[in-house]
């Protein structure tokens, strides 16, 4: 089985070339951009797309949330898991209300990316909202 393609979307290029590294070196085909407007151009200017979006809630200009809620209008199928420093027990039900599957607070193990991140990337992975 093919590992997912995976798109990065974070402000801060640390985060961003550390996360980059770390799933390249387990396999994963990945991109990073610096914000949801980049992504969304990688999103739709990608031909054989990208299986799942690792993004930032809060970055300035077009945030996660920005992101997910546009890829969701759109009916894309992507596996989204959203990624914060302070993540709120109302952002924990707006991302299950809007069909992100992995809310990861930062900072977290890049193990427990990992296992995300392989889970959502098996066949048996969580149904996509529609």
């Amino acid at each position: 089985m093919a590992l997912a393609k995976i798109l990065i979307v974070d402000d801060d290029q640390e985060s961003r070339d550390l996360l980059s590294e770390f799933l390249a070196g387990s396999g994963y085909a990945v991109n990073a951009v610096e914000d949801g407007f980049a992504a969304w151009q990688a999103l739709t200017g990608e031909v054989e797309g990208y299986g799942i979006v690792i993004a930032d809630l809060r970055m300035p200009g077009h945030t996660g949330w920005d992101l997910l809620r546009k890829i969701r209008q759109h009916g894309s199928k992507q596996r989204i898991i959203l990624m914060s420093s302070f993540i709120s027990g109302a952002d924990r039900k707006l991302a299950e209300d809007l069909g992100a599957q992995g809310l990861l607070e930062k900072p977290f193990q890049l193990s427990e990316l990992l296992r995300v991140v392989g889970e959502l990337s098996s066949s048996s992975a969580m149904e996509i909202p529609s």
